[in-house]
C-alpha cells in the first residue's frame, strides 16, 4: 500500500520535473534561434538593413568585422600582444510601478 506522504512526494516530483522540462525546452528554443542567427558584416550596408527591418530592430544577428577603439585599445597584462575594446552598453529601463502592498517598486 502507498501512503499519502509517498503520493505527495511522487506528485511534487512529477510537477517539478515537468516544470524543469518546460523551462529547458523554452531555453533550448532560444539557443537554437541564436545559433541560426544570420551573420552580417559591419559595412556601409548595415544601417540601411537596420532601417528597413520591422521596428528598426534585428532580433538575433551575429556581427563580424573589425572594431576600432574610440580612444586607446586595452592591452592585456597577462598575454603579450593581446588587445581589446569595451563594448558600449545600452541599458533600457522598464517603467517601474509602486506596489503599495509590498512597499517596493
Amino acid at each position: 500500500p502507498i501512503t499519502p506522504g509517498e503520493l505527495l512526494c511522487l506528485g511534487s516530483s512529477l510537477a517539478f520535473s515537468g516544470l524543469f522540462y518546460y523551462m529547458y525546452r523554452k531555453k533550448a528554443k532560444v539557443v537554437a534561434r541564436i545559433q541560426e542567427a544570420p551573420k552580417l558584416q559591419v559595412d556601409d550596408d548595415l544601417p540601411a538593413l537596420v532601417s528597413a527591418a520591422e521596428g528598426r530592430c534585428l532580433p538575433y544577428i551575429a556581427l563580424e568585422g573589425i572594431v576600432l577603439p574610440a580612444q586607446a585599445a586595452l592591452t592585456s597584462h597577462y598575454q603579450e600582444g593581446l588587445q581589446g575594446v569595451i563594448q558600449k552598453l545600452l541599458l533600457k529601463e522598464h517603467r517601474l510601478i509602486w506596489n503599495s502592498l509590498a512597499r517596493s517598486w
